[in-house]
């Protein structure tokens, strides 16, 4: 195991970790002492499921979001430059896809330091499978604004790029709000345009459907509270 920084996926719900990660991480993860993650407590959480023997007391933490400052997430390499291998944990999924954790590796690069990307599940490249759209040429935008007005123009602006550039366009809602956005979609759209729902990934309740606005209309499932992405195309 060279010294490095390990990008660590986490699993997108409660799925058993033997289902979406291999082994190898589990291997990279044990003898890793330092973590930058973006919440202490689920990190700990995924370290028992990865091994419910690890001893968490020994670990150190180093805590990266939107608050933390760029002189601290410099200063959290400095294990890493001494030689000491570290790992990045996101809240899910794969770090720095959609996440604070790319701030550190930009750092990680500019210091010549080794990265090293570890196989998991990312919802984005999991969606796009599962649609049946475009996998040549997609663009994810995260969240939309919250302002009903903003977001609403941002729709129409994404869906003219599905016309004019033939691209898949993925984006993201805070799941409590994610009715109130496929309500958004719904009216807004073209009623040829087709959109891809796609919901608690890799978990057992998972669900993929394609449908066009059209027959989208005709009935809606309850998004309340429920991890997906939402994909336009043609």
């Amino acid at each position: 195991m060279k010294t490095a920084l390990y990008l660590i996926p986490v699993t997108l719900g409660e799925t058993e970790i033997d289902t979406v990660l291999p082994p190898y991480n589990k291997e990279i993860i044990l003898n890793i002492r330092h973590f930058i993650v973006e919440n202490v407590r689920t990190a700990r959480r995924f370290l028992k499921k990865v091994d419910r023997d690890i001893d968490i007391d020994t670990l150190t933490f180093y805590t990266l979001n939107k608050h933390t400052s760029p002189e601290d997430i410099s200063g959290y390499l400095k294990p890493l430059a001494e030689g000491n291998s570290m790992g990045v944990i996101s809240e899910a999924g794969c770090p720095a896809v959609a996440d604070p954790g790319a701030d550190v590796v930009a750092i990680a690069q500019h210091k010549n330091l080794n990265v090293v990307p570890l196989v998991g599940p990312s919802s984005i490249l999991l969606a796009i499978m599962g649609s049946g759209f475009n996998g040549q040429s997609f663009s994810f935008h995260g969240y939309l604004p919250i302002d009903s007005g903003e977001r609403i123009r941002k729709l129409k602006s994404l869906e003219q790029g599905v016309y004019s550039d033939n691209q898949t366009q993925l984006f993201i809602e805070t799941p409590y709000r994610n009715n109130k956005m496929l309500e958004d979609i719904l009216q807004n759209c073209r009623p040829q345009t087709k959109l891809c729902i796609a919901a608690n990934l890799t978990c057992e309740d998972e669900y993929i459907k394609t449908k066009s606005i059209k027959d989208w209309q005709k009935k809606t499932p309850d998004l309340n509270k429920v991890p997906c992405i939402f994909l336009l195309f043609r």
